[in-house]
């Protein structure tokens, strides 16, 4: 039997010792960012995506063991534990199988079988079942079991109880089971019907069939959700005769009198006990592979929205846009810090919305706004007019429309109200919103990931599972950047690699009884802050601070030594670094030969290379290499766009079936699948991400519903 490891390399696709370097990596507490970053010459630079698919994997073979030595050990306990059974259970690949195997031996809830064993008709069953050409007719059998004392009381009886003592095998065996699962997905079509006359988001469904192995993740989660509202009626179909003959290929002997009998249990088994738990099995299937695919496409979605590039260092406004309570609006400087809060009331009237304007230029100049940053919620539209009404008397001031969503989630939360304790929760959301335009990032740790809005269906899949996949993707992303130690919040550090809530909150307060941080080896004075949690974290830890130019790089702590070998090989120092004076490293190294450097230098090729692009460029954001946001300084109505014309936008969500861009319009204009490259395509990821600038050219526009349908490839 291949061990973990090597299931691992042969699915992964990747050398066995990297596998096995891996595993040993995670059984040692390293952290996947960690391993991904500083640990590349044992896994031959596998990304982060790929080592937590391992990760995951791993847990899932970890488990699959654990259960086949429990059901081993159960089934021996019962005295029943043959070798040929020991090794099947050691053969099954996937738990589906593992559990058909221990199906007949599980403890089972009082059933017609048992009642019938109850009676002593279980030496009939096994005749009959049997069906050897020396059987007799199953009546004659069945004469011998007739007891009135037992409850038989006559050989129809008898026979029945036989039936159902047989039909239970049939049901239980794992062989039958797998035969007619693989048929069923084969074959089988899940078919919907509309449970009411009310009109509904899920009248797609009313009347729909589909074959099992053609349906769509999102066609699957929709159905579930429309059939858990009570709109819809759904049922998995497949023939009987295609069923039952693979049963009887199975449990059918030749030339006994008891063929017809084992026939008609087979008939009974499939009809009361196979399908209707085969059913289950199968929608549960589809559920859970539906689950996973929206999982992974908001995972997908998230990154890209984190990783948005932030535009920094500039004064910015924020406004959150409202009816009945108006337009909360915050001014905060170059690092995030609020300058002043006020509330305006635009959408009450032409009068009032002068008045804001009048109020807000004057806020503007007298703090020098340079970007406004305007939530998409309730009152978006209107409150953009207004922005676009007002920056015609403010030269050089451009707008953004921010994705609020989470906004109101963080702003009644109770870091929040840590953070902000003075200020009313709606003015939060406005700080909130300026922030993400400064730094998306540093914002959106702060929110439960699921409250971001960019998925399908999230609030539907195992939140546990939810959370465990986006967490990766924010600690990814967050060590990805890097985080200053001496600016960043307790929500962002907590974030990074070998930190947790407890050592985040100890490195604020220590910086705030010490002073700012002046060198990476202090972290280590934090309480709680141990070696393993240093060597974990210290690489994504930046301190701008310190006088040693290394430690405003991605250079660990570790590789410093090697760092200074190699400066001074090429003849260059750190104050060469410091000074942006080393534009000819990593010629140097090319000439000298990459493999000889690093020899020298006592590291791996892989580290050397991230050794060199760090000295390149210390304290770099590797965000500064994506496409800029979208500034604006006008607006586009609905009314204004007519087929044919081509915009630029910026895509907010991907989807199953297609991708919303932003085209500066209050609503986000939907590319279809088929609309969005020339080529066949199996999902919209794998040609857009969230936070791509895109063109697109506007192929029809239905005004009353809101809903504007656009081409990328036509564009």
């Amino acid at each position: 039997m291949q061990t973990i490891a090597e299931l691992l390399a042969a699915e992964l696709k990747q050398p066995l010792d990297y596998v096995q370097n891996v595993i040993a990596l995670l059984d040692e507490g390293n952290t996947i960012p960690f391993i991904a970053r500083y640990r590349k010459e044992l896994h031959g630079a596998m990304d982060d995506t790929t080592l937590r698919d391992l990760a995951d994997r791993l847990q899932y073979l970890r488990n699959l063991a654990d259960r086949r030595e429990t059901v081993k050990n159960t089934i021996a306990e019962q005295g029943k534990l043959t070798e040929e059974l020991a090794a099947a259970i050691d053969g099954a690949a996937t738990l589906a199988e593992i559990e058909d195997l221990y199906r007949p031996y599980k403890p089972k809830r009082r059933t017609r079988a048992t009642v019938a064993r109850e009676k002593g008709l279980e030496p009939l069953a096994q005749l009959l079942f049997a069906q050897e050409e020396s059987c007799p007719l199953p009546e004659q059998a069945a004469a011998d079991y007739v007891d009135e004392e037992k409850g038989v009381s006559s050989v129809e009886e008898a026979l029945q109880g036989a039936n159902d003592i047989v039909a239970e095998w049939i049901s239980d065996d794992a062989s039958v089971r797998k035969t007619l699962r693989e048929l069923m997905l084969r074959q089988g079509r899940l078919v919907t019907a509309a449970a009411t006359e009310e009109d509904s988001v899920y009248r797609n469904y009313y009347e729909f069939s589909s074959p099992l192995h053609k349906l769509q993740d999102h066609q699957v989660l929709a159905i579930n959700r429309g059939e858990k509202e009570n709109y819809l009626s759904v049922r998995v179909e497949i023939e009987d005769s295609a069923a039952l003959p693979a049963i009887n290929r199975q449990v059918l002997g030749f030339a006994s009198a008891a063929v017809p009998f084992v026939r008609a249990a087979a008939e009974d088994a499939w009809r009361r006990l196979l399908q209707p738990s085969l059913v289950n099995e199968i929608r549960s299937r589809l559920s859970d592979t539906a689950y996973e695919g929206a999982i992974a496409n908001f995972a997908l979605n998230l990154k890209p929205l984190l990783m948005q590039p932030p535009v920094k260092g500039h004064v910015t406004m924020g406004l959150d846009p409202g009816y009945a309570h108006g337009c909360k609006v915050a001014v905060i400087d170059g690092t995030g810090k609020v300058l002043d809060t006020t509330v305006v009331y635009p959408t009450f009237g032409e009068r009032q919305k002068k008045e804001a304007i009048a109020k807000l230029s004057a806020m503007a100049k007298r703090h020098g706004v340079e970007h406004l940053a305007i939530g998409n919620g309730t009152a978006s539209r209107e409150t953009e007019a207004m922005a676009v009404e007002m920056i015609r008397g403010l030269p050089g001031v451009s707008y953004m429309i921010v994705n609020e969503a989470g906004a109101s989630v963080y702003s009644a939360s109770k870091l929040a109200a840590e953070e902000f304790p003075d200020y009313d929760v709606n003015l939060r959301s406005a700080v909130s919103i300026a922030r993400r335009m400064q730094d998306p990032l540093a914002e959106l740790v702060k929110i439960d990931p699921k409250a971001i809005g960019v998925g399908q269906y999230q609030h539907d899949c195992p939140q546990k599972r939810l959370d465990e996949t986006l967490s990766g993707v924010v600690e990814d992303c967050v060590n990805a950047v890097g985080v200053d130690v001496n600016t960043a919040s307790a929500s962002l550090l907590g974030r990074v690699s070998g930190l947790n809530g407890t050592t985040a909150k100890n490195i604020v307060k220590y910086r705030e009884e010490n002073g700012a941080f002046t060198a990476r080896k202090q972290l280590l004075k934090v309480p709680k802050l141990g070696p393993k949690a240093f060597e974990q974290s210290a690489g994504f830890l930046r301190v701008p601070e310190s006088k040693s130019v290394l430690d405003h790089t991605g250079v660990h702590p570790e590789s410093y030594a090697a760092a200074e070998k190699l400066l001074a090989l090429c003849g260059y120092t750190l104050a060469d670094v410091a000074a942006g004076e080393i534009a000819l490293l990593s010629q140097k190294v090319e000439l000298a030969g990459e493999e000889k450097i690093a020899k020298e230098i006592g590291v791996g090729v892989p580290t050397l290379r991230d050794v060199v692009k760090e000295l390149m460029k210390p304290g770099r954001d590797v965000r500064d290499d994506l496409p800029a946001p979208i500034l604006r300084t006008d607006v586009l109505d609905i009314k204004d766009l007519k087929p044919g014309l081509v915009l630029s936008g910026t895509v907010r969500n991907v989807v199953d079936f297609g991708v919303f861009v932003d085209i500066g319009v209050h609503q986000d204009g939907l590319v279809h699948i088929s609309q969005v490259c020339s080529k066949f395509i199996k999902h919209p990821s794998e040609v857009v991400a969230v936070g791509d600038i895109v063109k697109v050219s506007v192929l029809e526009v239905d005004e009353k519903k809101h809903r504007i349908s656009l081409s990328m490839k036509q564009a």
